[in-house]
């Protein structure tokens, strides 16, 4: 029998979804990534359909004899990459890691200090997201726009006068590491806890170009895993204290998850293996790229923030489009020509300019793990160009793109896919 004119339709649209995204487009989003096809391989299983409340070998439901042993393989490997004690990993996000991070550090009505939502802070972070929902206060940190990052006299005079339940540090626009140690001294000063939330670094962390916020005095890191850690959509949290760990497990489940989706962490743990053998090379290349990134589209006349501190250390920078017609505007130009970017608040925006901000954010980390190097994001620059300022037509730019995207198809920084497994039910292939 022929299949229903609607499911024809959601196969069509899913089809076309994956050549436009995975072959077609320049994908310049910070926050998100690709996984390596082995990677997929093992997401596509047995496990997406079953559950596990509870912890590894303590579970409220029978057959998880092997989810347990993945589990606990994923904690170990992400103890070791990371060089931590503890990890839990079955938050199903990066923003459910920060509700249970937050539900233990405050209770309503406690108040918390955050960096500045135009200079970065993840919506979860704030009062109009997570914390707002627990009720918590929320108290902007302040921020030095010359050094691009937490002003540390200013935010060691609020700590000591607001005296918080906790500081949240790490941000969604994160050009360079956040001061850590000098703030988590001045907090714990006060009695106070420091959580980092790491999720735009974490592959970073991983591949030892960034701190680990761990080591420098934070209490706790919590992250998603598909930003810079090139992993399944999900979260984890981080931390060396025992008793920490523990009473935030507890808080995981069951309050804020029940089942935390076993089929990630398959994918989980092949990302960390890869990312142990291969991350300190793709880092440092994701690294490299965001500079060169940065300096090229300088050199066809952009704006990109932070110059003078040589604009970014992460895999993220920042584009001030506000003479070509503002963020919205702009964004929407290059999805037009297949390259696809976020329109971002800035520092001096208020946040009622949050659906026409000043700027782009742009992000480096999917691209380089389709093995971009520094003189192809040259190439991206002259495309943004063409576009944003100089005004060609974007369906006629949207064929140069599609022609260059031609030579970066393959997911670089990984293994390949076994013969054994190829032949296996473990391989689903991507629906192309």
């Amino acid at each position: 029998m022929s299949l229903p004119e609607e499911l024809t339709k959601v196969i069509e649209i899913t089809r076309v979804h994956n050549r436009w995204r995975r072959f077609e487009c320049i994908n310049l989003i910070a926050s998100e990534n690709v996984m390596s096809p082995l990677a997929e391989a093992t997401y596509f299983t047995d496990m997406m359909h079953r559950y596990a409340e509870g912890k590894p070998r303590k579970r409220f439901y029978q057959g998880n004899i092997y989810t347990d042993e993945i589990e606990l393989m994923v904690m170990e490997l992400m103890s070791k990459l990371l060089n931590v004690k503890y990890v839990e990993p079955r938050p199903i996000s990066g923003t459910i890691a920060n509700a249970a991070v937050f539900r233990v550090l405050g209770n309503p009505g406690d108040q918390a200090l955050i960096a500045p939502v135009q200079a970065g802070a993840h919506v979860s972070h704030t009062k109009f997201g997570t914390l707002g929902a627990l009720g918590i206060k929320q108290i902007e940190l302040p921020f030095d726009l010359d050094n691009w990052n937490i002003d540390v006299d200013k935010a060691v005079k609020l700590i000591e006068e607001i005296k918080p339940k906790f500081v949240t540090l790490g941000a969604s626009v994160y050009l360079f590491p956040h001061p850590t140690k000098e703030i988590a001294d001045a907090t714990h000063a006060v009695g106070a806890r420091v959580v980092h939330d790491v999720a735009h670094v974490l592959g970073l962390i991983a591949g030892k170009v960034w701190p680990n916020p761990i080591h420098d005095g934070a209490d706790v890191s919590t992250s998603s895993t598909h930003k810079t850690f090139p992993g399944p959509q999900g979260g984890i949290i981080f931390t060396n204290d025992e008793k920490m760990y523990k009473t935030i497990s507890k808080t995981v489940f069951p309050w804020f998850i029940s089942n935390h989706h076993l089929h990630r962490l398959p994918a989980m743990a092949v990302t960390a293996i890869e990312m142990l053998h291969f991350g300190e090379e793709y880092a440092q290349q994701v690294v490299r790229n965001a500079r060169a990134f940065a300096e090229a589209l300088a050199s066809e006349g952009f704006k990109v923030l932070a110059e003078h501190l040589g604009y970014t250390k992460s895999h993220t920078l920042v584009v001030d489009v506000r003479g070509l017609g503002g963020g919205a505007k702009v964004a929407k130009l290059l999805e037009d020509a297949n390259i696809i970017t976020n329109k971002n608040l800035l520092p001096w925006d208020p946040p009622e300019k949050v659906k026409d901000p000043s700027g782009l954010r742009l992000g480096v980390q999917e691209m380089t793990r389709f093995g971009m190097k520094e003189s192809d994001f040259k190439e991206v620059a002259k495309l943004i160009r063409k576009v944003a300022v100089d005004g060609r037509d974007p369906k006629e730019v949207k064929k140069e793109v599609i022609e260059f995207r031609k030579q970066f198809t393959e997911v670089k920084y990984t293994f390949k896919i076994p013969e054994e497994f190829e032949r296996s039910p473990i391989q689903v292939p991507m629906l192309l």
